[in-house]
């Protein structure tokens, strides 16, 4: 396999770790507030594990863990893992667009040290 072919495999990782975190939380806010008691606790989570989005965010884990294993057959760890926090930037990004979540200063300042350590790290 190509190194090109195995950094496609290292994207879709990271896309679909994004997807996952977005259709969560976009699935959770349609649910509605987090109940107390137990039973309805374990009602509210099971509606949600039973929920055909949530269902595709598991499916969606399984395949980006199938696309990690097999860009590490031609990646080192090191070199690579580094890239997984491009997921904190994505996520941060499109919780803003999709949620109206705050991009505060901080949080702008903490993902130019993501970028900049993914830049340094990165490095052979």
């Amino acid at each position: 396999m190509s190194k090109s072919l195995a950094a496609l495999f290292v994207a879709l990782t990271i896309g679909l770790t994004v997807y996952g975190q977005l259709v969560v939380k976009w699935q959770i806010l349609g649910a509605g507030d987090y109940p107390s008691g137990a039973v309805n606790r374990l009602e509210f989570l099971g509606r949600l594990l039973l929920n055909p989005w949530v269902i595709s965010v598991f499916v969606g884990a399984f395949i980006a863990a199938m696309c990690w294993i097999t860009a590490l057959t031609r990646f080192d760890l090191s070199v690579v893992y580094p890239f997984m926090s491009l997921s904190f930037v994505l996520v941060l990004i499109l919780s803003a667009v999709f949620f109206n979540e705050a991009i505060t200063p901080l949080k702008t300042i903490g993902i130019g040290l993501i970028v900049a350590g993914l830049a340094v790290g990165s490095q052979s």
